[in-house]
């Protein structure tokens, strides 16, 4: 059993008596169904789960179920024998999504109060655009993601003592010890290649074996390009989505690191608007992180944030490092001169700080440059620059300087991430191992009320 943070969010939503649905929204394959069932099974004695996807293909037992009577009806079709009480039974309805009527149908289920629910969705964001009846007041979305890196230390072996050791460093501005240091390193640079999607984690948990989870990271990011469109009905739109999709990682090893708008469709006219859409559906399908370029930064940083100039990041540092290197592991482990793995080392930052509840932006000014990463600074009501390293010339970065060289910014704090183990601050910026991304923390991961 793979330890995920979000079980401890599950287990308080069933504790909570919540008069809103919890639905745990993410790309397929980040593990969403197994957490569920895991906390549910545990938790009640009744569990019954429907996969709406499965029941779409199959028997169609829920397509016409859009009364509460007809729900439950359906319901004892495949559960009969368990449908008792709400304290002692739980209604899974995983992948959610595949009858939109659903959406519309949880907000009676709810008031209904006969079981209760929670549910899954991998189209989500997609779905509740192109619902017509929202059930307002009913949801509570939250986003999963694939393991993050103390999730990989833990399935590691990695013990919680260690982790608040660590912790206790990171916020004092202090480095681990040269062993220690070694060792985090070694296992950040082996979560390069693994990654964080479960399955991935747990073959190499288990077999040390390169090829099977790298055959793992391959069926998935095949059936994420299969599943770019599903449920976009134009047919032209299904080719768009999916040809920005398999840009993304060639996007990645262009120096700018942007979304280049022309390629799409082989159209130099062609702008970032004429493509929003598609954009945003690859976003909400979890598969693709955004990162939003600003050029005058102030906070919120949303407020000057635009879609021109995107970048997009695979959702999983192992997908991306097995189409680079495939079962070569030496170009991470080993530093080799010739490779750069800068894309790579953005796509875990980018990764981290998105799992742990940060929206994700750049600053691009034509006059000082490109800073990799900017984040909301809510204790300062300012923003935090971040530029990551994968070489040793960590300590060069022009435009991060100019950037804190302008007092209107009003930065209080700027990070450097490298593989170097020294922790100093120097001229306004604070050096720290690229492994300290992992407490990064920012309160928020629910994605929203409903």
């Amino acid at each position: 059993m793979l330890y995920r943070k979000i079980a401890k969010r599950i287990e308080e939503y069933f504790l909570s008596a919540s008069r809103r649905l919890l639905v745990i929204e993410g790309a397929r394959q980040t593990g969403k169904s197994y957490i569920i069932r895991w906390v549910g099974q545990r938790m009640f004695p009744n569990y019954i789960e429907i996969n709406m996807e499965e029941d779409k293909l199959g028997d169609r037992i829920f397509a016409e179920a859009k009364t509460v009577k007809d729900f439950y009806l359906a319901l004892s079709v495949v559960a009969g024998d368990k449908m008792k009480d709400k304290a002692s039974t739980l209604v899974f309805i995983d992948e959610i999504q595949a009858y939109d009527h659903l959406l519309t149908l949880v907000k009676f289920l709810l008031a209904d109060d006969r079981f209760t629910y929670i549910a899954s969705g991998s189209q989500l964001g997609v779905t509740l655009k192109n619902t017509q009846s929202v059930p307002v007041g009913s949801l509570i979305i939250e986003r999963m993601y694939p393991l993050d890196f103390e999730e990989f230390l833990i399935a590691n072996g990695v013990g919680e003592e260690l982790l608040t050791s660590m912790r206790d460093c990171f916020d004092r501005d202090e480095a681990l010890s040269d062993a220690l240091h070694g060792k985090m390193l070694d296992f950040f640079k082996k979560y390069l290649l693994v990654g964080g999607l479960p399955d991935a984690v747990d073959k190499y948990v288990r077999n040390k074996n390169v090829m099977e989870f790298r055959n793992i990271q391959n069926e998935v990011y095949t059936l994420y390009g299969i599943d770019a469109a599903k449920y976009e009905k134009e047919h032209n739109k299904k080719l768009k989505i999916r040809r920005i999709f398999e840009m993304i990682p060639s996007n990645l090893e262009n120096r700018k690191k942007r979304v280049v708008v022309k390629d799409i469709e082989n159209k130099s006219w062609k702008r970032s608007d004429d493509y929003r859409e598609e954009f945003e559906y690859l976003i909400s399908a979890g598969v693709a992180l955004e990162v939003k370029a600003v050029s005058t930064p102030s906070y919120p940083l949303i407020e000057n944030s635009g879609k021109n100039l995107l970048k997009l990041y695979l959702n999983d540092v192992g997908i991306l490092s097995g189409l680079f290197f495939r079962n070569n592991i030496s170009a991470v482990m080993t530093d080799v001169k010739s490779v750069n793995l800068g894309s790579v080392y953005e796509t875990v930052v980018a990764q981290e700080l998105r799992a742990h509840g940060y929206n994700l932006y750049y600053y691009d000014n034509k006059k000082n440059g490109e800073v990799d990463f900017l984040i909301d600074d809510a204790d300062h009501l300012s923003n935090i620059p971040i530029e990551v390293k994968s070489g040793k010339d960590y300590r060069i970065h022009s435009a991060l300087d100019r950037f804190l060289s302008i007092p209107e910014y009003d930065i209080k704090r700027a990070y450097v991430l490298s593989n170097e183990q020294k922790v100093f601050t120097e001229k306004g910026i604070t050096y720290i191992p690229i492994y300290y991304i992992m407490f990064f923390n920012n309160e928020s991961h629910v994605v929203g009320n409903i």
